[in-house]
């Protein structure tokens, strides 16, 4: 698992001329590769390159190009490359074939990197954790080298990941490193498998030096960007398969039973200027730990170059899902309109540049405008989504004033839907599965006369995540108020209830006992008292728990909500740095509604949306500010209990105090409005931000906050 921090410009420019300044320097010469001429060496390098990243693969052979083997030729010419698995040629998720099983648990990660500070006791050790499609893909390109080295005839092979850099000293390294791997003069070296990159554990991988150049680790080495393979210890690995959880994790569970070696120096390195297209499917877990600390900004850095984009079709034809999919590109999308907010629909006909969005998908007024939509802007993309492959099939046909050459056509049942649109926009795919959503038709916009107006303004708007889906910066621009159709909720499971927690129903609420990076606590079930005639008593109290020195609470729904109305009748906490929550939240992709009492100012709330796009499953989750409003509510929200609604319908979102209207949002204000399925939470935690929360008052430890009942009347969406 390597989660070297990346850098960014201009730090990469410097970066990169440094790097490339290297090429400067004298070669290095390595003897311990070249031909099997008595004295056995590494014959072969397989570099492991994805068939996109040609850029890759010329920096590599650059790389290997300034060291000479044995016989003075360049490693160059003993390269062969792999072709990588690519995690976004899998069209489901990947499952157990035998090969790699992409089902794991906490207690295999805890295994290689114990964490001494964590109490196992409260956390799941068995609770299955699923691999991400790019760490299958990384396991099974790894394994088909493997494959290759078995069956071959080099008794060593050195394995390269396409980011690898050799350091200064790699040559002369190596060369004594395989001096004292021979158990006499002259002869073979005598390992399965010799590691000449990796990053050691926190706290160090527990090791015996076998020689001055040379250890075996026990565990706790990660990575595997560089290493020499034996062809019996990839016939040892293979063996041993399926691959349970990330290849370098599950490697590391191999250590007992295989002669595995390692250099005492890393000598070979990862380029930190190359994106990294992996994600680590431990790093929620470890989060929800306390392992992880911080909570940092994780902005959307590829944005689309070609736009607009236009997309029409006919009912059924998939345009929802498109839509979708191109906010997954990092388009601002607009999408399944009658029409469009007037200074919006003006701009674009008139092709301005003073406009929201970059791509409009079936908005029924731009349909007969395809022509002029060409003319006034020039570098347009356009899309015709169809329900069947035949251009003409149901009825599709090109817009007037478009050929054959101005679009790409999606039919509903193309194999590979992101190869279509990605190829006509000249843009890389996410690696999530094509989004598959119900297409919602055209909603007419709605008059905003029509609807009470909130009763309070918001006194100001914290720094909110720069991302496409965070709209920022328009004067005037009040967002799409749309009137949804009726069967978008109807006919729908509801669940209705108020409960006054007076007894902690187990079947309803489900207490938890961990934690994430900006939590200063650990949520403890102990911390949540129920008491008749009071309610659920959360408190935060001061107690060294390993990885957090405070206990916390919160209870979370053990239903999943899609729409409806939840109310909290809370009284908050007054201590600064402690928040009181209750909100709606999900992950994969992360998606959030926000009731927020910060301790130093009970006398406001703080509401918020995260959003980021995607279907189930989709693995966004960009930057951890969201899209904050404060509110004045008027009165001290710690003296007494009041009522906090949250009114969650597919077209807005209502916060209303004691029934009365404070905050509405609608789409695009300044966010789109989540639509999938979300847990409801009430909390009371410490927080990691004094930015938010202000510095934690720890003297005035342990606070509570009392939740006296919280009634629901929504739509329960299904497993």
């Amino acid at each position: 698992m390597n989660q070297t921090r990346r850098i960014f410009a201009p730090a990469r420019f410097l970066y990169r001329l440094a790097f490339e300044g290297r090429r400067l320097l004298p070669r290095q010469r390595c003897s311990a590769f070249g031909a099997a001429d008595g004295a056995e060496r590494i014959e072969r390098i397989y570099v492991i390159n994805l068939d996109r990243e040609c850029d890759r693969w010329r920096h590599i052979m650059r790389e290997l190009s300034q060291i000479l083997d044995s016989s003075g030729d360049a490693l160059a010419e003993r390269m062969t490359r792999f072709p990588a698995v690519d995690a976004r040629s899998f069209e489901q998720s990947p499952v157990h074939d035998g090969e790699v099983d992409p089902s794991y648990t906490l207690s295999d990660q805890l295994f290689v990197e114990p964490q001494p500070r964590v109490r196992p006791d409260r956390f799941e050790l068995g609770r299955p954790i699923r691999m991400s499609r790019p760490e299958v893909a990384v396991a099974r390109s790894h394994i088909g080298v493997w494959r290759r080295i078995a069956a071959g005839r080099d008794a060593y092979a050195l394995v390269l990941e396409d980011d690898a850099w050799f350091r200064r000293k790699f040559g002369s390294y190596l060369d004594r490193t395989w001096r004292e791997l021979r158990p006499e003069r002259d002869g073979a070296p005598r390992f399965d498998m010799l590691y000449l990159s990796y990053t050691e554990v926190d706290g160090g991988a527990p090791k015996t030096l076998l020689s001055p150049s040379v250890f075996r680790a026990v565990r706790g080495l990660w990575c595997l960007s560089g290493y020499v393979l034996s062809r019996d210890g990839a016939r040892k690995l293979l063996e041993r398969l399926p691959c349970r959880g990330p290849i370098d994790l599950w490697v590391n569970h191999q250590f007992s039973t295989l002669d595995v070696r390692a250099t005492r120096q890393s000598l070979i390195g990862q380029r930190l200027d190359r994106e990294s297209s992996n994600s680590y499917s431990i790093l929620p877990t470890l989060g929800r730990m306390g392992v992880l600390d911080s909570e940092g900004e994780s902005l959307f850095q590829v944005r689309p170059r070609q736009r607009p984009v236009f997309a029409f079709g006919r009912a059924g034809s998939g345009l929802s899902s498109l839509a979708m999919a191109l906010s997954m590109l990092g388009y601002r999308c607009c999408s399944d309109l009658q029409d469009l907010p007037e200074h919006e629909r003006s701009q674009l006909l008139a092709g301005g540049a003073d406009r929201v969005f970059d791509a409009y998908v079936n908005i029924g007024s731009l349909e007969g405008s395809a022509a002029a939509l060409r003319e006034r802007h020039p570098g347009a993309r356009f899309i015709i989504a169809a329900r069947e492959s035949a251009l003409d099939g149901g009825g599709t046909r090109l817009p007037q004033g478009l050929t054959s050459g101005d679009v790409a056509f999606l039919p509903a049942d193309a194999p590979d839907k992101w190869k279509v649109i990605c190829e006509h926009l000249e843009c890389a795919p996410p690696i999530c599965s094509f989004p598959e959503i119900a297409d919602l038709g055209q909603w007419p916009l709605q008059d905003p006369a029509e609807l009470p107006n909130p009763t309070r303004a918001a006194l100001r708007e914290p720094r909110r995540d720069p991302s496409p889906w965070v709209v920022e910066g328009y004067p005037g621009w009040k967002g799409i108020r749309a009137c949804p159709d009726n069967g978008t909720t109807s006919s729908k499971a509801r669940l209705s209830f108020r409960d006054r927690l007076e007894v902690l129903d187990l079947d309803r609420w489900l207490p938890r006992d961990d934690t994430f990076p900006g939590n200063l606590g650990i949520f403890c079930p102990a911390n949540v008292d129920c008491r008749a005639g009071v309610g659920a008593v959360l408190s935060v109290r001061s107690e060294p728990l390993g990885v957090r020195n405070y206990s916390a609470a919160a209870l979370s729904s053990r239903n999943r909500f899609r729409f409806g109305r939840f109310e909290a009748t809370v009284q908050a906490s007054k201590v600064p740095g402690v928040i009181t929550g209750f909100f709606l939240h999900r992950d994969s992709p992360r998606q959030e509604i926000d009731v927020e009492i910060v301790g130093k100012r009970p006398d406001r709330l703080l509401v918020n949306v995260f959003y980021n796009p995607g279907d189930e499953g989709a693995t966004f989750d960009y930057g951890y500010r969201g899209s904050p409003s404060i509110i004045a509510l008027g009165f001290d929200a710690s003296e007494s209990p009041h009522r906090f609604a949250i009114e969650w319908n597919p077209g807005s979102i209502r916060w209303l105090v004691d029934d009365q209207l404070i905050h509405e949002r609608v789409n695009w204000n300044p966010t789109p409005i989540p639509r999938l399925p979300m847990t409801l939470h009430v909390n009371t935690w410490p927080s990691r931000s004094r930015e938010l929360a202000g510095r934690l008052a720890d003297r005035r430890l342990p606070t509570s906050a009392v939740v006296s009942s919280i009634a629901v009347e929504a739509i329960v969406a299904g497993d």
